[in-house]
């Protein structure tokens, strides 16, 4: 059985779990950046964007859950619907690039799309880490009750059966 010290400890730092996020979203990212391109083709780029961007969702959200952020189990369905919000944006944005980029250069290629896309999706990737990190996966670390020190020494006086406390 798993004690909330060995949970604790398996929780990754800000810094792993970012090296994390980069690998394992970075890796989702550039395998959906060539399939909208490959969709694309087929059929009209938003809707191919809509198509990956739910697949990446779901598949993201389930590895930064068991890896990422070290919750040490599947995503679960509120985990997956707070992620997709996120990932709505990222799909906003993602979105407005490409379209933005279609509006200033009639025919821009698919270098160039794909540099535009990878650039806004790398943008909206690290938002979306800090999203994640602090609200998302965050219910799965064990939380320590806060403590109050005070430099201000206290002193107390007894009033018959009531004790007055103030500082000094």
């Amino acid at each position: 059985m798993e004690t909330a010290q060995s949970r604790t400890e398996a929780t990754p730092g800000p810094f792993t779990a970012f090296a994390r996020f980069v690998l394992c979203g970075g890796g989702v990212g550039l395998a959906s950046s060539f399939a909208v391109s490959a969709l694309a083709s087929w059929i009209p780029w938003v809707c191919a964007n809509a198509l990956v961007t739910v697949v990446s969702t779901l598949l993201a959200t389930e590895l930064h859950a068991r890896f990422t952020f070290g919750a040490g189990g599947r995503a679960t369905w509120r985990q997956h619907a707070q992620s997709a919000g996120s990932a709505a944006a990222a799909y906003a944005v993602t979105c407005a690039a490409i379209l933005n980029l279609h509006q200033l250069v009639a025919s821009p290629g698919v270098v160039l799309d794909q540099a535009v896309y990878l650039s806004a999706s790398a943008l909206t990737g690290v938002a979306r880490f800090a999203v994640l990190r602090l609200v998302v996966f965050a219910r799965n670390r064990t939380r320590t009750p806060a403590t109050t020190h005070t430099t201000e020494p206290h002193a107390s006086a007894t009033i018959g059966t009531t004790e007055l406390c103030y500082a000094a």
